[in-house]
């Protein structure tokens, strides 16, 4: 008989949550289907080898696993290496320290950052003028954005309607936004390729989900042809934000 304890507890739970994490991953990417079909394949495995002990079925499913981890690794390399990037980011282990230190200078300057953020947003929204800005968080940005041109200003609202006003050299491309400053704009962000994502978005909201969906970076895009504001996150995007649910979208954890 199998004694129920709270090791086995904690076993069940992190399984739980690795599972819960891959299946994100995938859902991001557009691989659900594989997912359930990996996760079939296991449950299959586990109930022929260790639940009936068929050693014939057992056997040919050892070898199909074995072989399968060789073809998922080949398969789903950039995933991994993402994965691992994020494992090792700053952001995993400053979490456990962040408690310990005092952040209120740098929290008051964010705060004056998202404010001037959110009023540019708010008349290019009036205005048409479309926009795409980068706010980075913990993840080194330099894996995932290409060419651009260094910029180190301060974060104003009128310098922002500035740089994507349509008749200037820089509004078409992202602008980085990095320690409460802007560091760059006409960025090149990768474009997501999740056949999920509406018909009706165009590069600018492709490339905020596809940045997104490869580090923990938040991304405001303002829609050229609607006016519309979004906000991306962990691959997904929240759209037609009012000024009020953008700022609050901003300042979220």
């Amino acid at each position: 008989m199998w004694d129920f304890g709270l090791k086995d507890a904690i076993d069940i739970l992190l399984v739980a949550i690795l599972l819960y994490y891959l299946y994100r991953q995938m859902k991001s990417s557009g691989t659900t289907v594989l997912f359930q079909g990996i996760v079939a394949v296991l449950v299959a495995w586990i109930v022929v080898s260790h639940v009936f002990k068929m050693r014939l079925l057992g056997a040919i499913l050892n070898a199909i696993i074995s072989a399968g981890f060789i073809v998922l690794v080949v398969i789903f390399q950039n995933d991994i290496r993402q994965f691992l990037i994020r494992l090792g980011s700053r952001r995993q282990w400053s979490s456990f320290l962040k408690y310990f230190q005092k952040e209120q200078d740098d929290h008051k300057e964010y705060l004056q950052t998202v404010d001037e953020i959110v009023m540019a947003c708010n008349e290019m929204s009036e205005t048409k003028t479309g926009a795409l800005i980068v706010l980075r968080r913990e993840d080194d940005l330099r894996p995932f954005v290409n060419s651009g041109d260094e910029i180190d200003a301060k974060v104003n609202a009128r310098l922002i309607e500035q740089i994507f006003y349509k008749n200037t050299p820089l509004h078409d491309g992202a602008m980085i936004v990095e320690s409460n400053r802007i560091k760059l704009a006409a960025g090149v962000l990768p474009v997501s390729h999740n056949n999920s994502i509406p018909k009706e978005l165009g590069l600018r909201h492709r490339s905020a989900i596809g940045l997104t969906e490869q580090c923990d970076a938040r991304v405001v895009v303002v829609s050229e042809e609607t006016g519309d504001i979004s906000v991306c996150r962990r691959g997904r995007i929240f759209r037609k934000l009012t000024a009020t649910e953008l700022q609050k979208m901003l300042l979220k954890k």
